[in-house]
């Protein structure tokens, strides 16, 4: 089904569950950014549903409450944050079996009747009812499909350009999504991440650059505690072209799995896409499934990438360490030999 086709079904759900709305007063991104910026919309759009969804009303007025620490590293740092609402999502069972006996939270016409939304193309821009992030929202396609990257990055990019001023990102089906069998993505107002901020500054101390093209920018960073690829262009189907590459060669590297496990992260600021992309190998580290003491209930996903970790519980929070985390890194992200072997693969195809 084209986009106008399952866009269309999305909005007559969406008004079939809201029995008093007419589908006139859906409100689409790109006609409303004829008349304000993206960040100005959204804005308004989260405050209303704070105010008249009690559920969003409780957790965002919790956010303000939820601690934080840090930890330095060789000129760079990452963030732990204690936020207990998280528990839902850290501790998510995304089995088969668990999956097919839950209706599925990210479906239009399951959403609760208070949660309202922006239509974008195929999308729906929902403010996420439990945040990280100050201003959070939730971002499924209209049609429930399975969580698949490359098949939507163009949708991805062109949200990002659309919502200029956030930071979207995407959760492989194994790398920290709850609803691997919704293809969505997540986004959050810039500069919550540290990658955001230390991206320039890694690219002149350790990023190696795998090509020289006028219109195209390609780094890995083999010391960042996690791997990371980075691609930047001003061009989308530049961008497009270059993490294809990246995705087709890691995934022959991983022809085991559905999809490569990745994290990824992408915003569009002053007329650059930038895409950040994380390959692991490993979906939850050992301190996850340890017992007792050893216990530290993290799963990292792309905002722990970004160099934000997420802590549900107040005892992980407390004593989590920055061994702990590069340790957790070290054991999720691929290894030193195959992210070599798979950045000399993409410098010979770029």
């Amino acid at each position: 089904m084209n986009p106008e086709k399952l866009n269309e079904l999305g909005i007559l759900l969406f008004v079939r569950r809201n029995q008093n709305m007419n589908k006139s007063e859906i409100k689409y991104l790109k006609d409303l950014r004829e008349e304000r910026a993206a960040e100005a919309i959204l804005t308004e759009f989260l405050n209303q549903q704070v105010e008249s969804w009690p559920l969003a009303t409780g957790n965002f007025k919790g956010l303000q409450k939820v601690e934080e620490k840090e930890f330095q590293f060789e000129g760079y740092k990452v963030k732990v944050q204690f936020n207990p609402e998280r528990i839902r999502s850290s501790a998510a069972k995304v089995d088969q079996k668990s999956i097919q006996n839950r209706a599925c939270f990210l479906c239009i016409d399951k959403l609760p009747e208070e949660q309202k939304g922006i239509a974008h193309e195929d999308y729906m821009i929902l403010v996420n009812p439990f945040p990280i992030i100050p201003q959070h929202f939730t971002i499924p396609k209209v049609a429930h499909i399975d969580q698949v990257f490359m098949d939507n990055f163009s949708g991805m990019l062109d949200l990002a350009k659309q919502m200029e001023g956030y930071t979207l990102f995407y959760n492989g089906p194994k790398c920290g999504a709850s609803a691997p069998d919704h293809m969505h993505f997540q986004a959050g107002n810039k500069g919550f991440m540290p990658v955001e901020s230390e991206y320039e500054m890694l690219k002149e101390k350790q990023g190696i650059a795998l090509t020289d093209d006028q219109d195209l920018e390609v780094h890995t960073f083999n010391h960042y505690l996690r791997k990371m690829i980075s691609v930047a262009s001003s061009i989308a189907a530049e961008a497009k072209k270059a993490v294809e590459i990246c995705y087709q060669e890691f995934a022959k590297m991983q022809a085991g799995e559905k999809e490569p496990m990745l994290n990824v992260i992408c915003c569009y600021r002053e007329g650059k896409y930038i895409v950040h992309l994380f390959p692991r190998q490993l979906h939850r580290p050992a301190q996850y499934f340890a017992e007792g003491e050893e216990q530290l209930l993290i799963s990292p996903a792309s905002v722990d990438f970004g160099g934000v970790f997420i802590t549900p519980r107040r005892e992980d929070f407390e004593k989590i360490s920055a061994e702990d985390i590069a340790d957790i890194f070290h054991q999720v992200s691929v290894d030193d030999d195959f992210f070599q072997q798979l950045c000399t693969t993409i410098k010979n195809k770029l």
